[in-house]
Formats: structure tokens, C-alpha cells, sequence
């Protein structure tokens, strides 16, 4: 098959027109286009059709390990009960293993080796905090991970030096103590990406192994993962191979909030990836990582790409530091929906205002993209869309409504570049790039309650993706 011709497709939230797509680019663009031999025609009905969204963070291997996971957190699970129900029906692999994701201390306090041996002593269990930044693991998984004789300094102790089962971003390391665990199905994700309208990705795993990344790699250029790929857990002095859907992003700094770098020790490693040319993603989810960072870039000076993950807690003072060192920020409205009651209870009342500023960014001049940090946030991007004009907990309640922008405006978010977040959107033009979502209403009719359901077909690369 030769094209697509796109016929009568709402553009630019007016215009109606018929599009033609060859070659992987947007050929055409005006009223009845005649089909061509070997072309298929979509009839769009006035259908808004829209550039691919762009998800500016998540962790691509993470989610395709997601499906193979057992549910221990909210919504699926909400209490004790359900936690032991979990884990107890949960079918180990072929290693004898049971991975469980998205923990949160709301449903069972802190967890442990006892705590979980508790509910299923029987064959090592691990389970995934819903931030992914700790691992808690049963004593048949600690004896066989070998924590207690290891030195990894993720892994807790009590006081007599015995391991108590939780251990502390330290992903890679455990992952060599494991079994071998069976290929990744990336396609499968990228279904999933596809269903959504999403068309381009940034993986912000931290320090990616050559295998994870040459998996990642091998999958967009087979193109069972359709969308463009940035990586930003490359080696500073590394990069992708020459293909058109990948891509190098910023390097991938984790200011962890378990312990932070002493600030030499963090300059130094910003200037060694700003000596290679690359700028840095610094991940910074509290108060004293964004000023850690902020006061680092002071020594450091700043690259063009340098950008805040997450700015989880933004002090209003901090806001216009972050626009006069030319700072983008990568943030993700989408946890207010899904965890907007948690933050009203565990964060400080003078803190909430700060979580996961938008508008005051918008409005400081800082470029702003929006993402999921799925698997630990939600997928959707249209749910995302939807949390930055509303800020709304399950609850019910707005999550600092001062921060709240328009959807068209987190629509333009998600429109933007891989390697420009925040920037200018792409449109749908002659000579573009024919990564395009088509809605089944027009745009107008679509931002007044986001939604994944208007989502009609995806086009990735020229290609039909999802229809």
C-alpha cells in the first residue's frame, strides 16, 4: 500500500481537509484530494487530526514488566486485606518469583521482609514501592538475593546489620541477583502507547544497561515499537545508533531524596556531562534537591536541554531562578488525580500550593512538558491533560487550583518535540512528519473532557498503528 488519504479531517481546530500521507511524511494538504491507486482512504468525518502526542518521561521497560506484575497499590488494592489477597493468589514465574508493583504505605504501613512473610512466606516475593525508588523484598528473596552479605548501599539494616528487606534504588544492582528474566514484549507497550495517541516517548530510566538499551533500540528499528524514542539513560559520552526515531536526550541525574550528593560531588558530575556536549535531566522531587541543583548550576553554568524532572515541590521563590537560568521542567499533573488525597494528608499545608506547579512556570517564561512517569503515574496522557486543567484528587478536591491551566494549553505540551520540551507545538503541515492522531470529534469538543475514548486511529511514521 502506497499512502493514506485522510479525508475531511478537522486541522488546527478549524479547517477541514483532506490530507495525504507518503513516505512517512505529510504529502498533501487541501479539498477533495483525489485517491490514488494502491492509497487507502480514511473517511474522518471532521475529526480533529492532531500531531502524536509526545509522553516528555516514563520508563519503557518498567511497563512492559508492569503487565507481568501483581497490583499491590491503589486503586486496585486499598488495605490489608486486599494486599494479603494479592500476594497470596499471585502465580510466581518461572523462577518461582512474585514481582509485585505500585506499594504505597496507605494501604499497609511500611512494609518488610516479616511484614510480607506474613502474607506469603512461601518462595521469594519483591515488591515495588509505587515511587520505584525501593524495593521490598520477603527473607526467601533476601537469602536468595544474598543481601546479607552484599555492600550495596541501597540496602537497609537494622541494628544488629541483618537486612530487613528494603532496599533503596538500587534497581540494576538487584537485577543482577535475580534470575534471567525473560525478554521484554516492548511491542505490547507499544500497542498500548498507540491506543493512547501517543506517537514519540522519552525514557527517563536512570544509567540504562547496554542490553536495555540495545532492546529498546532493536524495537523501533523492527517497528514493534512505533513511536520515536529519546533515551536519557545513555552514558554521557554515548549515543544512539543512526536511525530517524531515535534519539539522545539529556543525561539522567537522580537526586535522590534517601541521600543527597554533597554539592562539589554534584557539579563536578554536571560539568563532566556538559563537557560531552549533553545536557542534564536532573530528577528532583523535593525542596532541597531543586535547591541542591540550582545552587550546582551556579558553578556550573547551563547548557541548552538542562531540565528539571518531576519539580515536584517548587517554592514560589525558586520559580523565577528557574526561568533566569533557562530551565525547562518535565512535570507530571497526573499524580494529583492519582494521589492528589495522599499528598492532603502527608505534605504540610504550606507545601501544597508547591506540588507540581503549571501555571506560575507558564507564566515565569519556563518551558513546561508534561508526562506520565508511567508505570509509576498514570498512562493516559489524556487523563494528564485533564489532572493539569483540574487538579482534582479522587476525592474531589483541587490540588492547588491557582496552578490549574487550560487543556489546549497541556494539549501544546504534549505536542512538543522529544528534544524540545515545553517548546513549540508541531502542527500538521506539508513536509512534516506523518506521526499524527486522529479523533473520532473536533478538537474543540475533545478539550472539554479529555478523554482516551475520542481517539480514533494513530499513525506513526506514515503507517496506520491503531485503528
Amino acid at each position: 500500500m502506497s499512502g493514506l488519504l485522510l479525508r475531511d479531517a478537522e486541522i488546527g481546530g478549524s479547517e477541514r481537509a483532506d490530507v495525504r500521507v507518503a513516505g512517512g511524511l505529510i504529502a498533501e494538504i487541501g479539498g477533495g484530494l483525489a485517491r490514488v491507486p494502491g492509497e487507502r482512504a480514511l473517511e474522518c468525518g471532521g475529526g480533529a487530526l492532531l500531531p502524536g502526542l509526545c509522553d516528555h518521561h516514563l520508563h519503557l521497560h518498567a511497563l512492559a514488566a508492569r503487565r507481568h506484575s501483581v497490583p499491590c497499590g491503589p486503586p486496585e488494592v486499598t488495605g490489608p486485606d486486599g494486599l494479603a489477597a494479592a500476594l497470596r493468589d499471585a502465580v510466581p514465574d518461572g523462577h518461582g518469583w512474585v514481582r509485585g508493583t505500585g506499594y504505597a504505605e496507605s494501604v499497609a504501613g511500611d512494609l518488610d521482609a516479616a511484614a510480607i512473610d506474613a502474607l506469603r512466606p512461601d518462595g521469594p516475593v519483591r515488591v515495588q514501592h509505587r515511587s520505584g525508588a525501593l524495593w521490598i523484598l520477603n527473607s526467601a528473596a533476601v537469602r536468595a538475593a544474598g543481601l546479607a552479605s552484599a555492600g550495596h548501599p541501597g540496602i537497609e539494616r537494622d541494628a544488629a546489620g541483618r537486612p530487613t528487606g528494603r532496599l533503596w534504588r538500587a534497581d540494576g544492582w538487584l537485577r543482577t541477583r535475580l534470575p534471567a528474566a525473560r525478554p521484554v514484549d516492548l511491542g505490547a507497550v507499544g500497542r498500548e502507547l498507540a491506543r493512547l495517541g501517543v506517537t514519540a516517548v522519552t525514557d527517563a530510566t536512570p544509567d540504562l544497561g547496554a542490553e536495555a538499551a540495545a532492546s529498546i533500540e532493536a524495537a523501533v528499528r523492527d517497528g514493534s515499537l512505533p513511536q520515536r524514542v529519546h533515551l536519557l539513560g545513555l552514558p554521557p559520552d554515548a549515543r544512539t545508533g543512526p536511525h530517524p526515531r531515535l534519539g539522545t536526550g539529556p543525561y539522567k541525574i537522580v537526586l535522590a531524596d534517601s541521600g543527597l550528593p554533597a554539592l562539589d560531588d554534584l557539579a563536578d558530575r554536571i560539568r563532566l556531562v556538559h563537557g560531552h556536549g549533553r545536557p542534564v535531566a536532573v530528577h528532583c522531587v523535593t525542596r532541597e534537591a531543586l535547591l541542591l541543583l540550582l545552587a550546582a548550576l551556579d558553578e556550573t553554568g547551563t547548557l541548552n536541554g538542562d531540565r528539571v524532572e518531576h519539580a515536584a515541590l517548587v517554592p514560589p521563590e525558586t520559580v523565577a531562578d528557574l526561568a533566569e537560568r533557562g530551565l525547562r521542567v518535565v512535570t507530571q499533573p497526573g499524580f494529583l488525580a492519582d494521589r492528589g488525597d495522599d499528598y492532603l494528608r502527608d505534605v504540610p499545608a504550606a507545601d501544597v500550593p508547591d506540588l507540581y506547579r503549571y501555571r506560575s512556570l507558564l507564566a515565569a517564561g519556563v518551558p513546561v512538558g508534561l508526562s506520565s512517569d508511567a508505570p509509576y503515574g498514570p498512562l493516559d496522557p489524556w487523563a494528564v491533560m485533564a489532572a493539569a486543567a483540574d487538579r482534582t484528587a479522587r476525592s474531589g478536591t483541587v490540588v492547588g487550583r491557582d496552578e490549574t491551566v487550560p487543556a489546549a494549553a497541556a494539549l501544546r505540551s504534549l505536542l512538543t518535540a522529544p528534544d524540545d520540551p515545553g517548546g513549540l507545538p508541531r502542527k500538521v503541515s506539508v513536509g512534516g512528519a506523518a506521526d499524527l492522531v486522529l479523533l473520532h470529534v473536533p478538537l474543540n469538543e475533545a478539550l472539554r473532557r479529555p478523554s482516551a475514548g475520542d481517539v480514533r486511529a494513530t499513525i506513526a511514521d506514515g503507517r496506520l498503528v491503531q485503528e
